[in-house]
């Protein structure tokens, strides 16, 4: 390595050094404001993998920013210097202290939009599937002890047993009779069960069609299968290539997060974090629909054009070559 390479890269350390001394700091004074209480290692770690998976997409979107042509490149860089830290910093503390860490599998994921009032970058998090449950158990009205989710194929035998005169409590029969050759999947249920409660049990029924709706509008033929754009050198061919993608996978999130989502929330549980994360949901959607209009007038794209919000993971949208997804 020579020694311009050498110094380039001591430059870069010290600025990420720099960024997440105050990321850091910033996230500490917050987990600690009106209080004397120390902060413990747990929420210590918790800020630093949130730095950590913060930093690597700043840097893949500041990658893709500078791929684009200068016509449609937004001219504020992806960088730690260009975040609203004030935001970010009360953010991350609503997140971290429902429990979600960003470097677990499927808790939280960030995605930077560029905040058009402010000039700045915002961090917007989308909740993974792992990420429902653990806020269905903090915040919910008369949590199931247990919630069974499962995926029906057409060589299943399932049975709803519904509640009426003769059944107190709803129930179904499942069996899995041909466990290697299912055949295709038909629908799925997902199961409420209060073990001392038993007549509050709840059972809800989805065909694939009802799966299928929930599906995200911009969902990669890399996770839900399908065709996708091919790529030669970098760049499109004109041509379509059939993906397999992991649908069964996605079927089963899908109705994963049907079950939690339909845990209701308990008016008093709600506490601050619980309303500021509401507050993001809406703001992420406003965001989004800004970069939409940006992108239809022509005018310069918020740069998060690379990113979709495949299910529960942020993947590259011009991605050519696949990559391994974590279930």
């Amino acid at each position: 390595m020579s020694n311009q390479q050498q110094s380039q890269n001591q430059v870069v350390q010290a600025q990420q050094n720099t960024a997440s001394q105050r990321f850091v700091s910033k996230v500490m004074q917050e987990f600690g404001a009106g209080s004397e209480i120390a902060l413990t290692d747990s929420q210590q770690r918790l800020a630093r993998n949130y730095f950590s998976a913060i930093n690597n997409v700043l840097a893949t979107a500041e990658i893709n920013r500078q791929k684009k042509s200068e016509q449609y490149r937004d001219a504020v860089p992806v960088t730690w210097e260009n975040v609203d830290l004030n935001k970010l910093s009360l953010d991350v503390v609503a997140f971290a202290r429902l429990g979600l860490d960003p470097l677990q599998k499927n808790h939280l994921f960030p995605i930077p939009y560029k905040n058009n009032s402010t000039g700045k970058y915002d961090i917007t998090f989308m909740e993974g599937y792992r990420g429902l449950e653990l806020k269905a158990v903090k915040y919910g009205l008369n949590v199931p002890d247990a919630v069974i989710v499962e995926l029906v194929y057409e060589t299943d035998h399932f049975k709803p047993i519904k509640k009426d005169a003769r059944n107190k409590v709803e129930s179904y029969e499942f069996e899995i009779t041909n466990p290697f050759n299912r055949g295709k999947i038909i629908g799925g249920f997902y199961y409420h069960e209060y073990r001392n409660e038993p007549e509050k049990n709840k059972l809800v029924m989805m065909t694939i069609a009802d799966i299928e709706k929930r599906k995200p509008e911009k969902a990669s033929a890399e996770f839900w299968g399908g065709e996708k754009d091919e790529y030669k050198n970098g760049k499109k061919t004109g041509e379509k290539v059939k993906v397999e993608g992991w649908y069964e996978q996605m079927c089963y999130k899908t109705v994963f997060r049907a079950a939690h989502s339909d845990v209701t929330i308990d008016p008093q549980k709600i506490d601050a974090d619980y309303h500021r994360i509401k507050a993001m949901e809406v703001q992420a959607a406003e965001l989004e629909v800004q970069q939409e209009i940006s992108q239809n007038a022509n005018s310069q794209a918020i740069d998060v054009s690379h990113y979709q919000v495949l299910d529960d993971e942020p993947k590259e949208a011009q991605q050519a070559t696949e990559e391994e997804e974590e279930f």
